[in-house]
């Protein structure tokens, strides 16, 4: 029988087991102490290799013809130099002179920092149903907040816009839990939509052009039926796309406002709402090339009564009457909604179409894509930028013919240029084919200029998008002026965040730009 179980396991008290530690008496033989539990341990100064200190300036001990050598090789020949001095003296005098008196290095500052540190990627923004289409951003808008950014879609490269689905997206950067790939509004467009302008006092407003010639305004409050006003298809619509949308103070009524659209069929008309939702025409110009002012100092027109074809448009901030426009021939215009000559206009209207045009600027190499005016600069000059498809910036003032500057950013197109709303000296311009001819940017850039620092090359470059994907649009935040929105041909939507060295105004800037226009005119 098996032992109860009490047996088998019992308290009990064996002997102890002593392992002797040999880690110890190794540690010490080699005299490296761990800790202070052990006996006196023998050391000796590692500063040095060996116990006789000495200067550790040389390697060796110097010999005393080793010093004498060096001593035969620091000796000068003090008559040489003297003579030599004597010989050069004059040139030397005259080229520190001649440096003392140079402007080349005027406003320029050594900056430390990296540029990714100045101007920062804060959103990357697309819709990917769009971006499946293939679909272009074509222009981008922000709201009167400033907190919402809208972006249209549609092609630029072509495209059949008949048949060619667009859409209309914003999105709020203020919003919780910000989704970049899913917009806060998407509005279905038949039609490619080429251009966008939000209302400049309600936010929810925004006004579109379309590849149709039509012209739309949504409310983003309403998300069934945000279609407010439209053109429709009439006598009075456009015949070719619509490439920009203003909105116009009315003069009347301080809460309302007018529409402004621009278009390569060579017209620009003004549209006032009706009740019924439709748009309709209160005044029109027309841009017909016999009727644009010549200049002897200018390379010939195609002097004719065809159509000059409207790219871009920009008002000027200190007469509301006379605005810039960009033309397909490569020139930029001075016009003014002042004019009272009828145009010389093939097509009928149900309102009389006038001539606008008063100067011609010197051209572009090819088509001019967007002009943009100075917000700051007093009226003696009212400057000007414009861009187009020859690579290059042109600064112009309103009061003579020829660019006072002229900038080769690129060696294809740039798409866009604009002003910077708050530094009279800052700019920033969208590349799209082709590589920087000063510092050989990738394609698709966003490039900031400031003429504090340089008027050849950009102030820093930002990459926007891949090789081959050029930079269609971009807008400056007028109420977070820090800012920048841009959009491509990838169909995405990049949000920059721009340093306080873009942002703020120097104490005197404004007479900087005027120096340096007026020491460029002279």
């Amino acid at each position: 029988p098996r032992p109860p179980l009490a047996a088998m396991f019992a308290d009990g008290t064996g002997p102890g087991a002593d392992v002797e530690s040999l880690w110890r008496s190794a540690r010490s033989a080699r005299c490296e102490a761990k800790s202070c539990q052990t006996g006196k341990i023998s050391t000796a100064e590692t500063a040095v290799q060996s116990h006789t200190s000495r200067d550790a300036s040389v390697q060796t001990d110097q010999s005393k013809d080793a010093v004498q050598d060096f001593q035969q090789e620091i000796q000068v020949d003090y008559a040489s130099l003297l003579s030599f001095l004597q010989r050069v003296e004059d040139a030397v005098i005259k080229e520190l002179n001649k440096n003392w008196k140079s402007r080349a290095f005027d406003g320029f500052e050594v900056n430390w920092t990296d540029q990714n540190e100045t101007v920062l990627c804060l959103h990357t923004l697309s819709y990917p149903e769009a971006q499946d289409q293939n679909l272009q951003v074509t222009s981008v808008s922000w709201n009167a907040t400033g907190s919402v950014v809208a972006c249209s879609y549609g092609r630029l490269d072509g495209g059949d816009w008949s048949t060619e689905k667009s859409y209309v997206c914003t999105w709020n950067l203020d919003r919780r839990g910000l989704n970049p790939q899913r917009p806060d509004l998407v509005v279905d467009v038949p039609s490619s939509v080429m251009c966008l302008a939000f209302h400049p006092s309600q936010p929810s407003l925004i006004a579109g052009g379309l590849f149709s010639g039509e012209l739309v305004v949504w409310d983003t409050s309403r998300t069934e039926d945000p279609v407010i006003w439209r053109t429709g298809m009439t006598d009075d619509t456009h015949t070719d796309p619509v490439y920009q949308v203003n909105w116009l103070p009315d003069a009347k009524h301080r809460n309302h406002a007018r529409l402004l659209s621009v278009s390569t069929d060579g017209k620009i008309l003004v549209w006032r709402k009706e009740r019924d939702g439709r748009l309709a025409l209160a005044e029109g110009f027309a841009m017909v090339a016999q009727q644009i002012p010549r200049s002897t100092r200018l390379k010939k027109f195609a002097w004719g009564e065809a159509a000059v074809g409207v790219t871009s448009l920009s008002f000027s901030h200190f007469d509301p009457r006379v605005f810039v426009v960009g033309v397909e021939g490569g020139y930029p215009l001075k016009c003014s909604t002042a004019a009272e000559t009828l145009a010389l206009h093939r097509t009928g209207s149900s309102v009389p179409l006038r001539a606008p045009a008063e100067l011609a600027f010197s051209p572009h190499g090819g088509p001019v894509y967007s002009v943009s005016c100075s917000p700051f600069h007093r009226q003696v000059l009212n400057l000007f930028l414009s861009c187009g498809t020859d690579g290059q910036v042109h600064l112009h003032s309103m009061l003579q013919t020829q660019a006072l500057v002229s900038l080769q950013l690129s060696k294809k197109y740039l798409f866009c240029v604009r002003w910077s709303p708050v530094r009279p000296l800052v700019f920033a311009a969208a590349s799209g084919e082709g590589n920087c001819n000063q510092c050989f940017c990738s394609i698709g850039d966003v490039h900031l200029f400031d003429f504090e620092k340089s008027s050849q090359k950009p102030a820093v470059s930002m990459k926007q998008a891949a090789a081959e994907c050029p930079v269609y649009c971009l807008e400056f935040n007028i109420k977070q002026t820090r800012l920048l929105a841009a959009g491509d041909a990838t169909g995405t939507v990049k949000v920059w965040q721009l340093s306080s060295d873009f942002t703020e105004q120097g104490p005197r800037e404004m007479n900087h730009l005027e120096q340096l226009a007026s020491e460029i005119t002279d």
